[in-house]
């Protein structure tokens, strides 16, 4: 028998309740049964963005959520300045080129951060810069950008900031409203614990007039058709019905443990894997590591690729790796949404059995024991002190 753990940014672990939801007689969406749920589903998603701001709701994965950003908010012709920080950031890119949008970037190095600054010198030199796109948390490296600074630069000037929070939502800090975030986009299938299928976009008022403008071809992700119908807790056209009663559940749950624990739970798995694999003498390859993902260096004459695939197929322990010029270079570690501490406990002592069977020079049970000293204590308490872990052999 061989059990199966789901450690991937995407899709992850749902839980048990919120996949019951999608068991039940399905609904009419036309209904005031239906309609309740959607308006308690708007009220908990503000709740989690932290914005006052309108919420709309269609049917899609995270990416489908980034398009209609493009599509809503341009016009073939204008001017886009995208940050980015990896695969997911230059996601917006394409997105762009597609639509025909004139496209300025600006692309921080594998593993670091975007610099705030360089947004500041580009809007002040390119006044024509009607939007900037940005992520949140870039899980195709494992950094977490500045948004809130990000925020402050973009708020002064005419131009509007859009967020990529498809994989940090509910799992990362982000204040819509107080970092000064004008679009925020997000998909079900990660921090949410829902599967996927749902995209979510917040709209600030500076965001309005622009999507009221916009000349791009749009239809079925219109925002000003979802604008009119979310009045009324109704989408414009036939909604996934048993993925938004999920998400009630799921949303619920956040409700009940808290958003201020949910976000101190995941960081305290971050800090856990983190504490773990340094003590395996392995290097973290972001330079600002996010709390939903650890993306782990791999060791010198290990093939990443072989990790993933032998952890998945012999152990039944799923992670993710590289992207890109990364792949076979980096291994990522998700800990996000519905997970607790003995996830992190098992993809760590999976990752110790194959990197030793693989002829690494690791100490079995060393990076679990330093995870276990962070996870027997409570979310947000300090991290117990740990010696530095001495280099070890291949790793880099």
């Amino acid at each position: 028998m061989k059990k199966l753990y789901m450690m991937t940014p995407g899709p992850t672990p749902i839980p048990p309740e919120v996949s019951a939801q999608e068991g039940l007689p399905i609904l009419h969406h036309r209904t005031s049964e239906f309609s309740a749920i959607f308006g308690e589903v708007i009220k908990d998603l503000k709740h989690v963005f932290q914005t006052q701001n309108d919420v709309l709701i269609m049917s899609s994965s995270g990416t489908g959520a980034l398009e209609s950003s493009v599509a809503n908010l341009l016009s073939p012709g204008d001017t886009a300045l995208v940050a980015s920080a990896g695969v997911f950031g230059d996601r917006f890119i394409k997105i762009q080129e597609a639509y025909g949008v004139k496209t300025l970037v600006i692309r921080a190095p594998d593993g670091q951060v975007v610099d705030p600054e360089k947004i500041r010198e580009a809007l002040k030199k390119n006044p024509d810069i009607k939007t900037v796109f940005t992520t949140h948390t870039e899980t195709s490296t494992g950094v977490v950008n500045d948004i809130r600074a990000i925020g402050k630069v973009v708020a002064p000037t005419p131009a509007i900031l859009v967020v990529d929070a498809v994989s940090g939502l509910a799992g990362q800090d982000l204040q819509t409203d107080a970092w000064n975030i004008d679009v925020v986009c997000t998909g079900s299938q990660k921090g949410f614990m829902t599967a996927p299928g749902l995209a979510m976009v917040s709209l600030s008022p500076k965001a309005i007039p622009f999507v009221d403008s916009a000349k791009c071809p749009r239809f079925y992700f219109d925002y000003r058709k979802m604008r009119k119908t979310v009045t009324e807790n109704q989408t414009p056209f036939t909604p996934p019905v048993t993925l938004l009663v999920a998400m009630a559940e799921a949303l619920r749950q956040i409700r009940k443990e808290g958003l201020s624990n949910a976000l101190a739970r995941h960081e305290w798995l971050a800090k856990a894997t983190r504490a773990g694999v340094q003590a395996l003498g392995l290097k973290i390859f972001a330079q600002v590591p996010c709390n939903v993902l650890t993306s782990i260096t791999v060791p010198d004459g290990v093939n990443g690729k072989a990790i993933v695939k032998r952890m998945r197929e012999e152990y039944g322990v799923s992670i993710a790796g590289g992207q890109g010029d990364l792949v076979g270079k980096i291994i990522r570690i998700a800990h996000m949404g519905y997970m607790d501490r003995f996830d992190v406990v098992i993809a760590l002592a999976g990752l110790e059995m194959i990197l030793a069977d693989m002829g690494s020079k690791i100490e079995l049970g060393k990076g679990v024991a330093a995870a276990q000293r962070i996870l027997i204590t409570k979310p947000g308490a300090p991290a117990p002190a740990a010696k530095a872990a001495p280099a070890t052999a291949g790793a880099r």
